[in-house]
């Protein structure tokens, strides 16, 4: 049971960190942001509200609620790390090595947030 509590908090803290640094790029660093996503193909006008959605779902994430909430966190990671998978493999960029990375410490965070 303790070593599941400290898997889940692992996990769940690196993914918290990686979402933060990625809102904070998105903020700080807006200019190169609005670069990549134009490279990506997709628009610029989503780089805020996605910036505040990361921003959302550490929060779910760490406050540990059970309910519907979480799980649409969760949900709305997945998707959000598998088409930023897909966007860098379709342009050929080699980039999406983080992607994978975030989807596997996002399906550990999951699995065992479900064992404790």
């Amino acid at each position: 049971m303790k070593k599941n509590k400290i898997i889940y908090w692992i996990a769940t803290g690196l993914l918290s960190l990686m979402l933060l640094m990625s809102a904070g790029m998105y903020v700080f660093n807006h200019e190169m942001v609005v670069q990549e996503f134009v490279k990506l193909g997709y628009p610029t006008y989503v780089v805020y509200p996605l910036a505040l959605a990361k921003l959302l779902a550490v929060a779910a994430l760490l406050l540990k609620k059970k309910g519907v909430l979480v799980e649409w966190a969760y949900a709305g990671l997945f998707f959000d790390f598998v088409l930023a998978f897909f966007a860098h493999y379709m342009i050929g960029d080699g980039e999406q090595i983080p992607a994978v990375v975030a989807i596997s410490i996002l399906a550990v965070s999951y699995i065992y947030k479900n064992k404790f």
